[in-house]
């Protein structure tokens, strides 16, 4: 028996309602009936044929339009295509996620933390990502800002393209110079003119950072043609780009900047003359700080003495100096840094006696002035990149305060150590984790060059198994040991075997210690053996090349 529906009579303003077929349908035809249906049994059915009526009704009252033009293909990308192996990789990489339970990690590797490092090997070598991961490697770069750079550029031009068709990924286009778009030769002096005036923020900024690094009169030039109309955020990007490449030569401009209506661009225009030693207002400002600094002879031992200005003058504020002190902070000492700061820091050994670096540190400083003195020294020191000022101020390595009289914090101790070579640098950080251990050396650790050089990789590795010996609690250094998964020299698993035991407890150690340390020297080993594996992957011939002839 064939069952009929009921007759349905649609009506224009019930039967024809959509909102009404709509409702009808999530409350269910026992609650309410479909428009224009008396209720029964039947009104299922006849709510899906009016449903079917007023579909063919919308769909009917639709106007032509005109077809959408199909997107340009994808360009291509001339980097050959990675090595069979490290696209597989790439693969498990990217599909790899942070775990969301507590507990101990186990001794797998975190492959997140890995992407980093191959993606900045990968692009090292001048690969293409596979076709296939883009959408992989945007999603990675979306959720992890510090990524991005190296993400993008070893997404290339087609990640780009793919970036315009999902909202999620328009990170990509405000995050490339010109939003993906290629900027113009460095030689096309009309294209370079023209996008200069006509272009987009972004794209400004794309092309004054690239020919500052190519030629930094022609960008200087170029950001002089429109600085008097650019808005102040504007000046203060444009004028943070000429760092790349500061020179004596930028001193007009820049000395014209501290005329600036905004005491931003002010400050900045101020920072970068400071930097430039031989400037006029570096000179004002040594004038200024060795008025205030001076040896008084008649003590038992030559002593510095502090005098610190007494106001801050209309010249001073426009070579940059802040007169309003923050909140807690002495007017006077707040001048004072300022000053010793921007000046250049070959004033002092004229200044004072015709002493080095090292013997002027050493010199005590009267009345509770040299906490605010030797502070400025780290800061001019990193600002002017004066490696013979920042071994004085950091001290031995072994110094019992740990870092040397002018180093006040952890933090100035890894600026100064930026201003020193790669090598230097991990042997002075190798010699204070052997003097004062692991407690201290993660930020500075943060600051050596990966992987480690070999005298710092030993001295983490030794101090990691003094602790472990010791019984110290084990938590304590995870940062630590997952900054070793990531930058000791992969050569150095095999000398890692012997700590893979479970040690015996001692009483005073904490319960569990031992096996979580046997794991995670276990992780670590792992880990470097699998950062060995992918940089060997990354060496295989590509696809490309495989079978290319040998002429």
């Amino acid at each position: 028996m064939t069952r009929t529906a009921a007759p349905v009579h649609p009506h224009p303003s019930v039967a024809g309602a959509w909102e009404g077929l709509v409702t009808a349908a999530l409350l269910g035809t026992a609650r309410r009936t479909p428009p224009g249906c008396p209720p029964g049994p039947e009104a299922p059915v006849a709510l899906l044929d009016a449903a079917a009526v007023e579909t063919v009704r919308r769909r009917a009252g639709l106007r032509p339009a005109r077809a959408a033009e199909p997107p340009r293909p994808a360009p291509t990308d001339p980097r050959p295509p990675l090595p069979p192996a490290a696209a597989r990789r790439l693969v498990m990489l990217l599909a790899d996620r942070p775990g969301t339970a507590g507990g101990r990690r186990g001794t797998a590797p975190d492959l997140m933390e890995l992407l980093p490092q191959w993606l900045a090997a990968a692009n090292a070598r001048g690969y293409a990502p596979p076709p296939k991961a883009l959408p992989a490697l945007l999603d990675a770069a979306r959720g992890r800002t510090d990524l991005r750079p190296a993400a993008l550029e070893f997404a290339g031009p087609r990640a780009m393209w793919l970036a315009r068709f999902n909202p999620d990924w328009r990170f990509a286009l405000r995050s490339t110079p010109g939003g993906g778009a290629a900027l113009p030769h460095l030689d096309d002096t009309d294209r370079i003119l023209q996008l200069w005036q006509e272009g987009l923020f972004a794209e400004r900024v794309g092309l004054l950072a690239a020919l500052r690094s190519r030629d930094p009169a022609a960008a200087r030039d170029l950001l002089t043609t429109t600085w008097a109309t650019e808005r102040a955020e504007d000046r203060l990007m444009f004028l943070d780009s000429l760092r790349t490449g500061l020179a004596p030569d930028d001193e007009p401009f820049l000395e014209q900047a501290l005329a600036d209506r905004s005491r931003n661009v002010r400050a900045t225009a101020a920072e970068l003359l400071s930097a430039l030693p031989g400037s006029a207002l570096a000179a004002r400002m040594a004038v200024r700080a060795g008025a205030c600094v001076a040896v008084d002879r008649t003590r038992d031992l030559p002593t510095l003495v502090v005098e610190a200005p007494h106001e801050c003058d209309a010249a001073m504020e426009r070579d940059g100096v802040v007169a309003t002190a923050p909140a807690g902070r002495g007017e006077r000492s707040w001048w004072f840094g300022q000053l010793v700061e921007a000046a250049p820091l070959g004033t002092w050994p004229r200044r004072l006696g015709g002493r080095t670096p090292e013997e002027i540190v050493a010199l005590p400083v009267a009345d509770d002035w040299q906490g605010e003195l030797h502070a400025a020294w780290c800061r001019a020191a990193v600002r002017q990149r004066n490696a013979e000022w920042s071994r004085a101020l950091l001290g031995e390595p072994s110094a019992p305060e740990a870092g040397g009289p002018g180093a006040v914090s952890l933090a100035e101790r890894a600026k100064l150590l930026g201003t020193l070579s790669d090598s230097e640098r991990a042997e002075w950080v190798a010699g204070f984790i052997a003097a004062h251990g692991l407690s201290e050396a993660f930020q500075l650790l943060g600051v050596c060059a990966v992987p480690w050089a070999a005298p710092l990789g030993r001295a983490v590795v030794d101090a990691l198994n003094i602790a472990r010996d010791a019984g110290s609690y084990p938590w304590s250094f995870s940062g630590v040991m997952g900054l070793a998964e990531r930058c000791l020299d992969p050569s150095e698993a095999n000398r890692l075997d012997g700590l893979l035991a479970v040690p015996d407890e001692q009483e005073d150690a904490s319960p569990g210690a031992g096996g979580y340390w046997s794991e995670a020297f276990q992780r670590l080993v792992t880990t470097l053996r699998l950062r060995a594996a992918m940089l060997e992957e990354l060496e295989a011939p590509s696809p490309a090349t495989a079978h290319t002839p040998v002429v």
